[in-house]
C-alpha cells in the first residue's frame, strides 16, 4: 500500500513509514541471499474500500461516486459491511495521490527492493480510471481514451523519474473485470497503454490474459494479448492460469518474455525445481488466499523431499 487511507483488507503491510522500510529489510535480504530478484509491488484500492479504513471515517477515493455491489471484510477481520460509496478525486487532489506513488517507490528502494511494480490492475484505483464503467467524469482525467489512461501515466512517469524507469513495471487487466471494472473496449485500451508506455522505456509491463474476466479461473475466449505485445518495446510478462506446459508454449512462440505465477507457486515455494523435473504439485487451498496468519496458507505448504 502506498499510505494509511488505502487500505482495502486487514493487516494490508505497507511502506510509507520508516517503521515499515525497516521491517522490509530483514526480508527483501533474506530473499537477496537466495539469490532472488524482488520487486515491491505499490497500489492504491481506491473506491474497493470501506469509512472505517480511512482517516477519520471519510469516503474512499475513486474516479467518479459508483460504488461496488457487495460486501467487504471491516479492519477486525470478521464482519462484513457494504462497500462505502466513493467521492471522486479532485483534479488538485492528483498530484498528491501521484506523489504518494513516488514516495512508496522511493521507500521501496531504500529497503532494498530492487524495483517496483505498480498495480493498475483488478478495480483498484489506477484501474478505476482506465475503466469506462467506472470512469465517468468529464474533465482531462476522463472521457477519451487518452484522458482515462492519463492518471496511470502520471504516476508511471513520476515513479520512472523516482527511482529510474529501468526499476519500474506495471500490472495491467484491460480484459478483467474483478470489482465491478470492465471497459467498453478492452482491446484498444491495453493496446493504447502498451505504446504509451514506451515513452518512459520502464522495465516491463505484466498484463493479465484475457481468459481472467470475473474470477480466478480461466474461461474460453479468442481474445488475445499479441497485438499488445507486439506494440510494447520493453519486457512483456503474462499471468492468468498458467500451467507447465503452456507457460514454456508462451515462452517459445514468443508470446511473452516471462511468465507470472501466482497460486501455484504460493503453493509450491519450490516450483521452478518442480517443473525442471516435471514432478506433481501441491494443490492450494484457496481458503487460506490474503490470511492474516503469517504461516498458513504462506509457508507451511511442503517441499519435494
Amino acid at each position: 500500500m502506498t499510505r494509511c487511507a488505502t487500505d482495502r483488507y486487514p493487516d494490508t503491510p505497507g511502506i510509507w513509514t520508516e517503521e515499515q522500510v525497516e521491517a522490509w529489510k530483514p526480508i527483501v535480504n533474506g530473499v537477496h541471499e537466495k539469490g532472488g530478484i524482488f520487486f515491491c509491488q505499490i497500489w492504491h484500492s481506491g473506491r474497493a474500500s470501506h469509512v472505517d479504513y480511512q482517516p477519520n471515517g471519510q469516503a474512499p477515493l475513486s474516479s467518479s461516486h459508483r460504488k461496488i455491489s457487495g460486501k467487504i471484510v471491516l479492519p477486525n477481520g470478521k464482519d462484513l459491511a457494504e462497500y462505502s460509496t466513493p467521492r471522486a478525486l479532485k483534479i488538485e487532489e492528483t498530484p498528491q495521490i501521484v506523489n504518494d506513488f513516488r514516495f512508496a517507490a522511493r521507500n521501496a528502494i531504500k529497503a532494498g527492493f530492487d524495483g517496483v511494480e505498480i498495480h493498475g490492475a483488478h478495480g483498484y484505483l489506477i484501474d478505476q480510471f482506465l475503466k469506462d464503467s467506472i470512469n465517468n467524469r468529464t474533465d482531462e482525467y476522463g472521457g477519451t481514451l487518452e484522458n482515462r489512461c492519463r492518471f496511470a501515466l502520471e504516476i508511471v512517469e513520476a515513479v520512472a523519474d523516482e527511482i529510474g524507469a529501468e526499476r519500474v513495471g506495471i500490472r495491467l487487466s484491460p480484459f478483467a473485470q474483478y470489482l465491478e471494472s470492465s471497459d467498453s473496449d478492452p482491446e484498444a485500451l491495453g493496446l493504447y497503454m502498451a505504446e504509451a508506455l514506451n515513452r518512459y522505456n520502464i522495465l516491463y509491463a505484466h498484463y493479465v490474459e484475457p481468459r481472467l474476466v470475473t474470477s480466478f479461473e480461466s474461461v474460453a475466449t479468442n481474445k488475445s494479448l499479441f497485438p499488445i505485445r507486439k506494440a510494447f518495446k520493453g519486457s512483456f510478462l503474462v499471468a492468468g492460469g498458467y500451467g507447465r506446459e503452456d507457460g514454456n508454449e508462451a515462452i517459445a512462440s514468443g508470446k511473452a518474455d516471462l511468465v507470472v505465477y501466482g497460486r501455484i507457486f504460493l503453493a509450491n515455494p519450490d516450483l521452478p525445481r518442480r517443473f525442471e523435473l516435471n514432478a506433481p504439485l501441491n494443490k492450494y487451498d484457496r481458503n487460506t488466499f490474503y490470511s492474516p496468519d503469517p504461516v498458513v496458507g504462506y509457508t507451511d505448504y511442503p517441499f519435494l523431499e
